[in-house]
Order: structure tokens, then sequence, then C-alpha cells
């Protein structure tokens, strides 16, 4: 089974901390040269990049608002000059404030915000490495969704809409892109302590476990090598999948 990433050119949004520096780091150690796309971190996205350096993998830092179709094309553009070759792996990770609101409270801008980062800004980072996807007729898009797709959890309702859009939207593009050699699939990651979490209360990670079959919590670098088997040889007969990473929380459901 093979997961040996060499010679291929990734690109990870949100990749300055959180899920996406361990996503990076994962993709590297495969042997992937990794673009670490972020907002506006600098310093955090340049510790992803040395850590994948100290390795020995090669990474760069790329900023941009993704959101926003002229940034996305400039990043695209940046990467593939550096790397002088196409985007062969894209992962879309990047997330914004994740707000939790009473449907009393909820407004159409929530919900739109929630859309932006999670159907628009994948939409437009797609678009934009296509072309050189279809060219060689190759490719990997792996979306970042979440299990709360599946659990539904309350007042969270605009993140929960957003992310199921995801879903829908990897399986179509799936169909759409599978005579070209594209495959696209998602990876649901289950609530995995990191940078956003810090100052929850110990209770809030117990309450949590005790739903998990495994018994404990997810690492990021659990997100990490799964995005890795979906980038790989080894899933090259895999698409329009969504895989739940969280333990065994949402088996069944």
């Amino acid at each position: 089974m093979n997961h040996d990433l060499s010679g291929k050119i990734a690109l990870v949004t949100g990749g300055s901390r959180g899920l996406g520096r361990w996503i990076c780091y994962a993709l590297a150690v495969s042997g992937a040269s990794v673009a670490v796309n972020y907002a506006n971190n600098e310093r955090d996205a340049l510790e992803t990049v040395r850590l994948i350096e100290e390795i020995g993998g090669k990474a760069i830092a790329t900023r941009g608002d993704i959101t926003r179709e002229e940034e996305v094309q400039r990043i695209v553009s940046e990467v593939t000059e550096h790397y002088q070759a196409q985007v062969d792996i894209l992962v879309n990770n990047a997330t914004g404030p994740q707000p939790m609101y009473a449907i009393e409270d909820s407004t159409w801008d929530i919900y739109m915000d929630q859309l932006v980062f999670f159907v628009k800004a994948p939409l437009l980072l797609t678009k934009a490495v296509l072309p050189g996807m279809k060219e060689r007729g190759t490719g990997s898009i792996i979306n970042i969704g979440s299990e709360v797709v599946q659990l539904g959890n309350p007042n969270f309702s605009s993140y929960v809409s957003a992310k199921s859009a995801m879903v829908g939207m990897t399986r179509s593009w799936a169909n759409e892109l599978g005579h070209s050699g594209i495959r696209v699939n998602l990876i649901a990651p289950g609530f995995i302590p990191v940078e956003r979490t810090e100052g929850l209360d110990q209770s809030v990670f117990e309450d949590y476990t005790e739903g998990v079959p495994l018994g404990h919590m997810g690492k990021p670098m659990d997100i990490g090598k799964a995005v890795v088997f979906f980038a790989s040889d080894a899933s090259e007969f895999i698409t329009g999948q969504c895989l739940a990473v969280n333990g065994g929380k949402t088996m069944g459901i």
C-alpha cells in the first residue's frame, strides 16, 4: 500500500495552526512539498514551515484570503511558480469563527459567514487548481468537514448547515470529476483538542470522551494521517466518500 507522496505538491488552507498545521506536517512526512496557506498569522505559518523543514521536508508559507477570487488566483500562482509544478493535492481546511446562536438569535448573515468559508472558498480554490489537474488527468481534493453533520449540535445550526453543504458538494464534485481522474473526498474530524479549544474546562473533554467507543480524544495527526491516505495511491479507487475520524463517535448515525 503506497502512501509515498514524493514529487506531489500540496496546498493546505488554514495550515498555520490547529488541524491544518498537522495536516501539512503529515503530508510533508510522506514526501509532499507543501504550501501552508494562512490569512493573518505569519508567525504561526512560519512555525509550521520550520517544523517541516526540521524533518527535511519542503514547505512555503503563502498568505491570502481564500474567500476572495483574486487572492485565490494569486495564491495558486505563487505556489506553482515557487515549485515549478501544478498543485496535485488540495486540502480545503480553513475555517473562521464558529459562533453558537439559538435559532431566535440567528440571522442569514450569520449563516452566510459560514457558507463563505465552507462552500465559497473551496469552490474558488478547486476552480483555480482544476486546469492543472485536468491537464495531467490526476488530482486529489480533500475537504475537511465535521462530525457535527451527524450529531446536529444544538445552537450551532449555521456551522452545521455549512458543513453539511460540504458533504453534498464533495459527492457532486466526485461524480463530475471522476472521468478526469480527479478524486474528491471528505474527512469529518471529531472534537480534537487544538489551540482553538484551549481554556475549555476539563469537564468538556471528559463529557465528550464518554461517548467515544475508543475511550479517548483524538490527536491532530489522526486527521493528518487520514488526509495522507486520501491524497495517496492507497485510495486510488476511492472517491465521493466521507470518512469519520472520531473514534467511533458517530458509528451507526
